[in-house]
């Protein structure tokens, strides 16, 4: 088993990352028979497209009230491997929202000894958020 697969599986060190591409963090999970949920947010630009977003792609409930109290209501039943593409056209506010929501809910599921892995493909290295891995 590799080290990137051996960190998705440690529920421990769960928590909101940052890769350059997915490649690796998807062969990682194939390897162990997991897969991640891609969650595309190219073109939100307001806080309820991004919610919007996030509650499509997750299947959220009807309920779901499209606020961020909400948001982190909801995934405390989502566990598992969350890949994030095209963010870049999300206001800072709601980012630094987002970011901060996500690692709530990894801290929750992490104590529960389920990994939550929301992972953000940041080419550019512009988020200032810890790397999943090192990577060339």
């Amino acid at each position: 088993m590799g080290k990137l697969l051996e960190r998705l599986k440690d529920a421990s060190r769960s928590g909101v990352y940052r890769v350059r591409s997915d490649g690796p963090v998807r062969d990682a999970l194939a390897e162990g028979g997991m897969s991640a949920l891609t969650i595309g947010l190219e073109g939100a630009t307001t806080k309820a497209e991004l919610l919007q977003r996030i509650a499509r792609a997750l299947e959220f409930p009807d309920w779901f009230g499209g606020n961020w109290d909400a948001l982190e209501d909801c995934l405390t039943e989502v566990h598992g491997y969350l890949l994030f593409n095209g963010y870049e056209g999300i206001g800072a506010e709601d980012l630094g929202v987002l970011l901060d929501v996500l690692a709530s809910s990894a801290e929750f599921h992490a104590a529960q000894g389920e990994p939550f892995f929301a992972v953000f493909v940041d080419r550019r290295r512009s988020l200032g958020i810890e790397d999943l891995f090192r990577e060339a």
